[in-house]
Formats: structure tokens, C-alpha cells, sequence
């Protein structure tokens, strides 16, 4: 189910003009927990880092996806390559949706020196189902709210989260 809304969310973004935007991310504080889910202001997810570092379970988990899944091609810690942009960079000026929809839908940025390439990961259940948790983390490095390091602390995983990740991951079957 989670990932059919991110696809569909995508399809949304591209069909409404397409995926870049001028509008950025806004203020990245959490008003707001849904089982432990951080939303800000305009209710996109968001990251929360306790004053003794502790951060929310999206954060750390956004951290292991992307160093699964994205820094093959984007650099450790969303820091960019050779190969692709920093992502670090990248969340600063890109929102919520527009994340979703490069992420799923992919990208093609072709000029007269180079032709930079993301594919669609919007089937591949390794990134699709972890999005919120890949945009938490590149959001948190972008306001420079987490180290390049694997976060030393973080909040346990909710069970509204495993539930989710076990339904999106097909494996329903688990009680």
C-alpha cells in the first residue's frame, strides 16, 4: 500500500508539470509526531535530533537506505560524485514532492558536455518503501542536523512503522 501511494504521488508530481520546482523544503522543525513519524509545519516528514543526539527512527533508518541503496552514485553522506550531484546540496532547494517524484519517475539531464541519468526506483521495494525515511535523512545532512557518520543513537521503530514496512515489503504474513 505505501508504495503504491509513493508511485502514485509520483505520477502526480510529473503529470502537474513536471519535477523541478523553485519551491524549497521550508522549515525543517518538527511540530508534529505520528507514531513517531516528525511532520513540520506543512505536514512533510521531517527529522527530530535530541539535544544528546539521539535521532528519530526515519533519520537512522534513512541513513542505512541510502548507504543500501544511493551512495553508489550520490557519495557517502549525500556529498555528491564524479557521477551524480550531493544530495546534501540537492534538499536544500528540493521539497517533498518533487523528491518523490525524481525518486520514483527518475531523471535525465542531458547538455552538450554530459548526460546525467537516474533511473526509477519507483518498483524497486528497497527504495520505494523506505522514501520518507531516504527524504529524513538527506533533509537532516542538508541543514547539517546529523554527522557523516552512522547516527550512535536512535528511537526504537514503532510498530505503526514495521507494520507498514512488513505490508509495503509483502510480508503480510507477519502478526
Amino acid at each position: 500500500m505505501r508504495k503504491i501511494w509513493f508511485v502514485t504521488a509520483a505520477i502526480f508530481v510529473v503529470a502537474m508539470g513536471g519535477v523541478a520546482s523553485a519551491e524549497a523544503p521550508g522549515d525543517p522543525t518538527a511540530v508534529k509526531s505520528e507514531d513517531g513519524k516528525y511532520l513540520d509545519k506543512d505536514g512533510n516528514p521531517t527529522y527530530k535530533v535530541a539535544p544528546d543526539g539521539t535521532v528519530d527512527w526515519y533519520t537512522y533508518s534513512g541513513y542505512r537506505r541510502y548507504h543500501s541503496e544511493c551512495h553508489v552514485c550520490h557519495g557517502p553522506d549525500g556529498m555528491g560524485s564524479t557521477y551524480a550531484p550531493a544530495l546534501k546540496d540537492s534538499l536544500k532547494s528540493m521539497n517533498y514532492a518533487d523528491f518523490l517524484g525524481v525518486v520514483a519517475s527518475g531523471r535525465k539531464n542531458v547538455s552538450t558536455s554530459q548526460e546525467n541519468v537516474m533511473p526509477a526506483f519507483g518498483d524497486n521495494p528497497n527504495v520505494a518503501c523506505y522514501m520518507d525515511d531516504l527524504y529524513v535523512y538527506l533533509r537532516a545532512r542538508s541543514n547539517d542536523a546529523v554527522e557523516r557518520v552512522r547516527p550512535a543513537k536512535h528511537e526504537d521503530k514503532s510498530e505503526a512503522y514495521g507494520k507498514a514496512e512488513d505490508a509495503c515489503m509483502g510480508h503480510n504474513d507477519k502478526k
